[in-house]
């Protein structure tokens, strides 16, 4: 008798836990939701404006106005905009509001789902990769180094291809995700499992993208500290925001990579997806979705918190203020220097 009082406190106990987890990812959910809109949109409207192209003299020094790493944040923005168009609020609707997932849906929650998430996921992290390594290439001293920044018309290339490649790389997820028969979404190749989690969720999202970010965020800041050039403190000082920027935004990349690539790669080898998720397993599972969603939602908000410029291109945007009148001021500017060194 006392072992049946037990079970049934145990079990209203969980049910209690998976009640309340739901009730979190819809306030959290919808909460992020919105921010991400708002933030995103922001995002991309700043990005617009700084990524236009145009040269200035300031006295004997040209510098030239490289708009690769804006050109490439804009893109990471859009990408991030349509995660939380589209996979968030399907998260929201299915997880959170408990909509069962059955072969009738698994188009739109498995198959469009996994697709978007994952093909819009790369789009932005690459592009996040490679304004890194731009801010790199410019912030050099080595005029070789400089060099290898790439023409604007030659960047608007790479994204396309980046987007191309990814829409392609990521049309096995439509074909092999499948509703198991406990109403969750699973790969079903098992080859194509192991591809996936040791190529996508450990190599790129994880150890690659980490070390890359880390490595060349790194290299950028020792470049601006050894530049002490007095004429270019101005110049200096939007670099090191921008450097800030991607620097931050490595951390919140950080945070919200690791834990959903740890729940994908526990799912795939210790959850029998034939059965309900216990209570526990689902708290896992939410929290790691919604962590993973704080990197698309929380961009815009780390810009605006370390960027003065980038935080007053914000103001003028909301004012609706000619923001051309304002770009020379406020832009973050990506700078090559003419510099002689004796």
């Amino acid at each position: 008798m006392n072992e049946s009082t037990h079970t049934n406190v145990t079990n209203v106990t969980m049910d209690e836990i998976g009640d309340l987890t739901d009730k979190i990812i819809i306030i959290l959910g919808i909460n992020l939701y919105i921010l991400g809109l708002i933030g995103n949109v922001l995002n991309i409207c700043v990005f617009t404006i700084w990524s236009r192209s145009g040269k200035r003299a300031n006295r004997n020094i040209l510098i030239n106005q490289t708009n690769n790493s804006p050109l490439y944040l804009l893109t990471s923005s859009c990408a991030n905009l349509i995660q939380i168009l589209c996979p968030l609020l399907i998260n929201i609707i299915f997880d959170g509001f408990q909509y069962p997932k059955t072969t009738d849906n698994v188009l739109l929650i498995c198959k469009l789902y996994y697709y978007v998430l994952h093909t819009s996921d790369l789009i932005s992290l690459t592009c996040v990769c490679l304004a890194t390594l731009d801010r790199y290439v410019i912030s050099s001293r080595e005029v070789r180094l400089r060099r290898l920044s790439t023409k604007r018309h030659t960047t608007k290339k790479i994204i396309l291809s980046i987007i191309c490649l990814f829409a392609l790389h990521s049309i096995p997820i439509i074909i092999y995700y499948e509703v198991s028969q406990g109403g969750y979404c699973r790969i079903s190749s098992r080859i194509y499992l192991y591809y996936y989690l040791g190529v996508f969720q450990i190599f790129f999202h994880g150890i690659f993208s980490i070390c890359f970010l880390s490595i060349f965020a790194r290299l950028i800041y020792k470049q601006l500290k050894m530049t002490q050039q007095i004429n270019y403190r101005r110049n200096l000082n939007s670099d090191k925001q921008l450097s800030r920027m991607i620097l931050l935004l490595c951390i919140t990349i950080l945070i919200a990579s690791i834990p959903y690539s740890m729940e994908n790669i526990y799912s795939a080898f210790f959850i029998d997806f034939t059965q309900k998720l216990s209570s526990y397993a689902r708290v896992f599972n939410y929290t790691s979705i919604i962590l993973f969603f704080t990197d698309e939602v929380l961009s815009f908000y780390v810009f605006f918190l370390s960027t003065p410029n980038f935080r007053q291109e914000v103001k003028n945007i909301i004012r609706c203020k000619n923001c051309d009148h304002h770009l020379e001021n406020n832009q973050v500017y990506p700078t090559n220097y003419r510099v002689n060194i004796h």
